[in-house]
């Protein structure tokens, strides 16, 4: 098992990776005590049946740049392969603003292939590779040196099975005329906009009872700030405040500091510096918010009227196409998107691209009263009206 801890080392390997059509890549990384993912092992392999064509690049070996790794990234030439992409491609856009160009995420095509909704990796080696992958060192701490040779083991592994994968998949893509289905579902995972947290926009993750927004405008500020202090210190944004205590916060409203003290879920490290003083700005920002800038909550749905017997015949359609396409029926609309499109929603993702292809088309028929569905044995067919 070969570990690459130089820059010219790594120009190397992915010099020779340049002269195939497509590398594996896998990372190691640790998050639990910062904000921003910490990279601690990057794993590689061209095609091939062996360990031979796969390295291990420490990112934490003295003076090692990544840019022959982010050159490879750019090179078109070249597919790079994953699994579950988007922690790793958040890392690589953080750190260098690049994205592996074409890309090809083994799990979004799995799910289009008919191997169901967010399928893991594991299963993935079994049904395809016919056989196993230890666990033993899932749970290890990868920024400690020197790594043993399970945890080599184990690393390697995440990009040597993804080989046999990754052709079994695309090939299937192809044979079914789906890879345009799987380039669709990349578009989030290259957007930018996935990984890039605006402050302003942090309240919107934060779950509360109460919609009022006057109430919303102190949240807004409470989380703006805790984002950006998380940012800016590199640490988890619940060690500065957990949601429930910035909920608190918001409905206390304290003023000074004293008033700050009473804060039952406030951490220890909150009620005094920066932190405090960060609080109280934002929650008097928040109080002097003009009524014109204040947040309101997204209540595009509240209103919506539901046909229930309508709905009931979208999830009946849903369940037939989606077995006729073998595709996982989440992946086509959650139940709230069914009911959108029974109360007249036309602005939802099983409407648009290849998911209206193969069902979005019949829905909209089926609610204009076009199609009807009907019982053949154990199958449910369309018909015309």
């Amino acid at each position: 098992m070969r570990t690459i801890t130089t820059t010219a080392d790594l120009a190397e390997f992915c010099a020779q990776a340049a002269s195939h059509p497509f590398v594996t890549v896998d990372t190691e990384f640790l998050r639990e005590r910062t904000y921003y993912s910490k990279l601690c092992l990057v794993q590689l392999a061209m095609p091939g049946t062996d360990d031979d064509n796969a390295v291990l690049v420490d990112p934490l070996a003295d003076g090692i740049e990544l840019e022959p790794l982010y050159d490879l990234f750019r090179n078109t030439e070249v597919v790079k392969v994953f699994h579950a992409a988007r922690q790793d491609l958040e890392i690589f856009f953080i750190d260098a603003k690049v994205f592996p160009e074409p890309l090809f995420d083994t799990q979004v095509a799995a799910m289009v292939c008919g191997f169901g909704e967010q399928v893991g990796y594991e299963t993935l080696v079994r049904k395809i590779c016919h056989t196993g992958v230890d666990k033993t060192s899932r749970f290890t701490d990868w920024s400690r040196r020197p790594l043993s040779d399970a945890q080599k083991k184990y690393a390697l592994a995440d990009v040597t099975h993804l080989r046999q994968i990754y052709e079994f998949l695309a090939d299937k893509l192809e044979e079914n005329r789906r890879e345009r289905w799987v380039a669709e579902e990349l578009t989030t995972l290259t957007s930018p906009d996935t990984y890039i947290t605006a402050p302003r926009d942090a309240w919107k993750r934060v779950k509360t009872r109460t919609n009022s927004p006057k109430f919303l405008g102190i949240v807004r500020e409470l989380a703006a700030f805790r984002e950006a202090h998380a940012q800016k210190r590199n640490i988890p944004r619940n060690r500065v405040y957990k949601d429930d205590a910035l909920v608190e916060l918001a409905s206390l409203k304290p003023s000074n500091h004293e008033e700050l003290s009473r804060a039952r879920l406030l951490l220890r490290e909150a009620r005094k510096g920066e932190i405090a003083d960060g609080i109280l700005k934002a929650i008097a920002a928040g109080q002097a918010c003009k009524l014109d800038d204040l947040p309101t909550p997204d209540r595009s749905r509240d209103k919506l009227q539901v046909n229930p017997a309508l709905a009931d015949l979208l999830r009946v359609l849903l369940k037939a196409k989606t077995e006729q396409a073998g595709v996982a029926a989440k992946l086509i609309a959650p139940a709230a998107d069914l009911d959108g499109i029974a109360a007249g929603l036309r602005d939802v993702p099983a409407l648009k691209g290849w998911r209206r292809e193969v069902f979005g088309n019949d829905a909209l028929r089926l609610c204009e009263g076009e199609i009807a569905l009907t019982a053949r044995g154990n199958d449910v067919e369309v018909v015309e009206v």
